[in-house]
């Protein structure tokens, strides 16, 4: 399956975000915590260049904690400043006041010195469809300031917050990228909810995901859907599965699609466990 998404607003968002980067002081970036590399957006570096950054590893419940220090260890070695946070639940967001002061501190240094006291800093959100953008500006500001939703593409337009005297934020649309030269990214992403799911064939992305299941988390679906021996090629699992959970057709014939739709959503939910999907020792740098 060829997974690509680009539809035709990611252009403008990308226009509107590269005309109103200078009048940013910081951008955060948010990466789901399962794909922290996968779900970062390359024109991002080049768009942010000379600008503090930070990461946020969101979603970092749904993610194997083992991966979450790996990675967070792998973006400070890139000059980053990084924070695991659950937008949703509300854990890590404490520290990202305090991470966006020290981020900014130079600049902050700069403005006292010249007598600049009460300019809040200015930063900017960023991230792809579906990392929870919307959700960690609500989360953040206490209240509801943007539209949330599961499925990519809900922010269109942009939007400027204000926190408090220290700190705005500016609101963006995900946006993807043109082309995945690596369709694993694309795989990936597709997992993780931030392409949209009309375009998918989940009958076929569901296999991709048993495997790598198999590979690098054994005993997830046994454990799931009460297999005695998960064992054997993807679409003979997802059969079982299918009988597991009585998904079934009119007539008793399996019903591939259905089970297939449960087990996406189970990965996505957290129901499957804390899974992450890249590794950093496989990145070459």
């Amino acid at each position: 399956m060829n997974y690509q998404w680009y539809p035709g607003h990611m252009t403008k968002a990308k226009r509107m975000m590269q005309e109103n980067i200078k009048l940013i002081d910081l951008v955060i970036e948010l990466v789901d915590g399962r794909a922290p590399l996968s779900s970062r957006n390359p024109d991002m570096d080049e768009l942010s260049k000379n600008k503090s950054r930070v990461i946020l590893l969101n979603k970092a419940d749904l993610a194997d904690p083992e991966y979450n220090r790996e990675w967070t260890e792998y973006f400070k070695k890139k000059d980053f400043h990084v924070l695991e946070i659950n937008a949703r639940s509300g854990a890590g967001m404490k520290a990202i006041q305090g991470i966006v002061q020290e981020a900014c501190r130079e600049k902050l240094e700069r403005n006292r010195r010249r007598g600049i006291l009460n300019r809040p800093v200015r930063a900017m959100v960023v991230g792809i469809p579906n990392v929870g953008k919307s959700t960690f500006i609500n989360s953040f500001a206490g209240k509801a300031c943007t539209r949330t939703g599961n499925k990519p593409g809900v922010t269109k337009g942009k939007q400027w917050i204000r926190l408090n005297r220290e700190l705005e934020l500016l609101d963006t649309p995900g946006i993807l990228w043109p082309r995945f030269e690596d369709q694993q990214i694309g795989m990936r992403l597709a997992f993780i909810g931030s392409i949209n799911d009309d375009i998918l064939l989940v009958d076929e992305l569901v296999l991709e995901l048993i495997d790598f299941l198999q590979e690098h988390y054994p005993g997830t679906l046994e454990k799931r859907y009460g297999l005695e021996r998960a064992e054997g090629h993807a679409p003979e699992l997802l059969k079982r599965i299918c009988e597991s959970r009585h998904c079934y057709k009119k007539g008793e014939e399996p019903d591939l699609y259905r089970a297939a739709s449960m087990v996406v959503d189970d990965f996505r939910s957290g129901k499957l466990g804390r899974i992450t999907l890249e590794f950093p020792e496989n990145i070459r740098d």
